[in-house]
């Protein structure tokens, strides 16, 4: 009975054939498998669970009924409800039913066969299977995908209008390839799509040209490898818009080039650079370049020099590409040289102009960069300069009438309105969003008795005031003002013009202190150097900051490295003399954390276009030269992206000096770029163009003698007493920068150390007020 009970509990109720003399058989077969391991183990779990559930479970009542196998005589029921009854044996075969076995069938027909290949959207005919994506055109890249850049958008069509459109020749989205448009800031992305707007004429119907001015380091080069690569590769027609583009740029910057393709396109495209060879060598890759054909071009960027592509430009004038791009683009400022006849030359519609500085020095070289890209929107040279350069230069004058002020600002916005369809312009104030904070400072540092003597003595002798007020301009005029600044730099660089007695320096030598020797750079001759020699020493000994040394003149380079060699400070330098693929190295090499060189030598008329020297964060601009471009370069070579600290600019001049004169010049080109390129109605009109012609003076009572032009409202007896106006920057003009007589002002305070030793007057102002943070 035991053994029943255990038999019909695992087992539930036992069918009736089993039931009588079958059922000492389960009994033993029940016996058996309950002493398996596994058997017990479960069967243990299994009682457990009974035993908790026993409680609440009774055995179901209701109407009376048979007895069943299982139950005791007195009713109770001892099977699970909690299994089911096992299956009755039997030999009958399980048929299906014959309407569930056609539903079957026909849902497998019912779906129709699917490509497996993800998004596949084409017809499924044997010859597109896999291999093309067939069916209405759409565009390379997704319009729709969050951050997507859309360059073109076709026109909204009704229905019936899509009914009669031929699906072959329906335009479709241009949408910027998502590497590049994920990098783009937004200041990069609207530049992209003005470019993109004016190369294919939809600013200006019939024109393919236009300037990309903005100022250094807001990424003028990733905009237009962004053009580039959206025009190789597709337009509104389903297709490439072009199959070939050519980059001209400075030939220290071709290397620069080919790796930023190469940075941000990632080997999907192969650049050609030529940055040396043999003329048959080049010869042969240019040849090769213009027989490309087809959708695919192997190589369809060249990137070339201008001595290069004026040295070649027969090859290059005999077919045809799609754009070109000139970089550092105010060489085409004049329309006479060779470099610009030979780009002009060259058979293609589509042509785009890099100028952070589009003006540099008169309007009527503005007017050759427009001419260049857009022929005929502003008219000839000599209409342009009736109409628009003369009244606009006479307005601008501080002499000039009112009806003549008048007349200049109404010329000025008829040509700001023309050239704004084809220029894009944004300052550097943008990177304010992106950088640290730069404090940009201005320093004027007393000559010293040497110096004032040899200066006084020079315009004694020299007398070259007189040809200048006579308007003419000799070469012995132009030698004396290269001695001036030299003498301005550190009398050491005209030494040899002393011993020689050329003229302005003859009895020269006698004023030079006894055992005077050229070997050491003596900084103490010298104000400028003075200040110069205590920046690197308390830059050095109370912080880890890196300093860029820019002058114009190679000379003066020489003394730096003397002074380096003396203080024992780690230096490298690049000028003229360094090959390309030299410079790309040490550059790489100072802007590393871990390098130990301490100053960069950089000679602004060598290269100082595009370097990046962003491990330095203090730079100190020696000299001024008389083109504001150059030193604007110069200056924007550590402030700019991927740069960590804040930063100082040092702008050094002699007070008093023709380098006051020339930065009052620089002044007075800014502010002229300034009404025309960037717009700003109120800058100052201080300086009389007689005025500028007033450079061989020395002013020996003056602390600035800039400060003295300026009539600033804001200073008294020198000192300010009324601080700047809210919203004033480093592209705000002068006027409205701080005023420092004193050190007390300063917030920098290596220049606060320096002070003492030469500086007379310091203006400074910030980039921007506060830190926001480096994305």
């Amino acid at each position: 009975m035991f053994a029943l009970l255990d038999c019909t509990k695992d087992h539930v109720s036992l069918p009736a054939c089993l039931q009588g003399d079958e059922h000492g058989q389960c009994l033993g077969i029940c016996q058996r498998r309950s002493l398996a391991p596994s058997q017990l183990a479960k069967r243990k779990a299994g009682d457990e669970d009974d035993e908790e559930e026993e409680e609440d479970w009774q055995p179901p009542t209701g109407r009376k009924r048979q007895k069943a196998a299982g139950e005791t005589e007195s009713g109770e029921c001892y099977r699970s409800p909690f299994r089911k009854p096992l299956a009755q044996l039997t030999n009958r075969p399980h048929c299906l039913d014959s309407s569930q076995h056609e539903a079957f069938i026909r849902s497998i027909l019912s779906k129709p066969f699917k490509v497996p290949i993800p998004n596949y959207k084409g017809p499924l005919g044997l010859r597109s299977l896999g291999v093309k994506r067939a069916g209405l055109r759409g565009p390379l890249h997704d319009p729709f995908e969050e951050g997507a850049l859309v360059l073109y958008e076709p026109p909204v069509l009704s229905a019936h209008d899509q009914l009669k459109i031929d699906k072959d020749k329906a335009p479709v989205h241009v949408v910027v390839d998502p590497v590049l448009s994920r990098v783009l800031r937004p200041h990069q992305r609207e530049g992209v799509k003005f470019l993109w707007d004016c190369v294919t004429s939809r600013r200006i119907p019939g024109s393919h040209g236009c300037i990309m001015a903005d100022e250094m380091g807001l990424g003028k080069t990733l905009q237009c490898i962004t053009l580039m690569w959206t025009l190789l590769r597709q337009s509104p027609e389903c297709k490439p818009e072009i199959e070939k583009a050519v980059v001209v740029s400075p030939s220290s910057l071709v290397r620069n080039w080919y790796n930023e393709v190469e940075k941000w396109l990632g080997g999907r495209i192969q650049p050609l650079a030529i940055d040396g060879g043999s003329k048959d060598e080049i010869d042969r890759k240019l040849v090769g370049f213009m027989n490309q054909r087809g959708l695919r071009v192997p190589s369809p960027i060249l990137i070339i020099s201008y001595e290069t592509f004026r040295l070649h430009a027969e090859v290059l004038q005999k077919g045809s590409v799609g754009l070109v791009i000139c970089d550092e683009g105010h060489r085409l400022k004049n329309s006479e040289n060779q470099t610009y006849q030979a780009l002009n030359g060259l058979n293609t519609p589509r042509r785009v102009l890099i100028s952070g500085t589009p003006i540099q020095n008169d309007l009527l070289e503005y007017f050759s960069l427009v001419h260049f890209v857009n022929s005929g929107i502003l008219g000839t040279a000599q209409e342009f300069k009736r109409h628009f350069e003369m009244p606009i230069l006479k307005g601008r004058d501080a002499d000039a009438s009112e009806a003549e002020r008048h007349k200049g600002e109404e010329r000025l916005k008829e040509l700001i309105s023309i050239v704004n369809r084809c220029l894009i312009r944004r300052t550097s104030d943008i990177l304010s969003k992106y950088l640290p904070v730069k404090i940009e400072q201005v320093v004027c540092c007393r000559l010293t008795p040497l110096q004032a003597e040899l200066y006084k003595n020079f315009l004694k002798q020299a007398k070259p005031v007189e040809e200048l007020k006579e308007g003419k301009i000799s070469v012995s005029s132009l030698s004396s003002i290269t001695s001036l600044k030299k003498l301005c730099n550190h009398p050491a660089l005209i030494y040899d013009k002393c011993v020689e007695e050329e003229e302005g320096f003859m009895g020269a030598l006698g004023l030079f202190p006894s055992g005077y020797s050229t070997k050491s750079v003596e900084p103490q001759l010298s104000g400028k150097m003075l200040v110069l020699d205590y920046i690197l020493a308390v830059t050095k000994s109370t912080s880890n900051d890196k300093v860029v040394l820019v002058s114009n003149y190679t000379q003066t380079l020489d003394l730096f490295e003397k002074l380096c060699r003396g203080r024992r400070y780690l230096y490298v330098r690049l000028d003229g003399t360094m090959s390309i693929k030299k410079r790309a190295k040490i550059v790489e090499r100072f802007n590393s954390p871990s390098s130990p060189e301490f100053i960069f030598m950089l000679s602004s008329k060598a290269g100082g276009c595009g370097l990046n020297l962003i491990g330095a964060n203090r730079l100190v601009m020696f000299d001024p030269d008389w083109n504001p471009a150059n030193d604007e370069q110069a200056m924007a070579r550590v402030w700019r992206d991927g740069q960590k600290k804040m930063c100082y600019i040092y702008r050094l001049l002699s007070t008093g000096t023709i380098e006051e004169k020339i930065f009052q010049r620089q002044t007075h080109k800014k502010a002229l770029s300034s009404c025309v390129v960037d717009e700003e109605q109120d800058v100052e009109r201080h300086f009389s163009l007689g005025e500028l012609k007033e450079l061989f003076t020395l002013n020996e009572n003056t602390t600035s003698d800039t400060h003295d032009k300026i009539k600033c409202p804001r200073c008294v007896n020198g000192y300010q007493v009324r601080p700047p106006p809210d919203g004033a920057d480093c592209t705000s003009d002068l006027s409205q920068w701080q005023h420092c007589a004193d050190k007390r002002r300063l917030q920098d305070s290596v220049l606060k150390a320096a002070w003492d030793a030469a500086v007379t007057f310091t203006f400074y102002q910030h980039s921007h007020e506060e830190q926001r943070g480096i994305p």
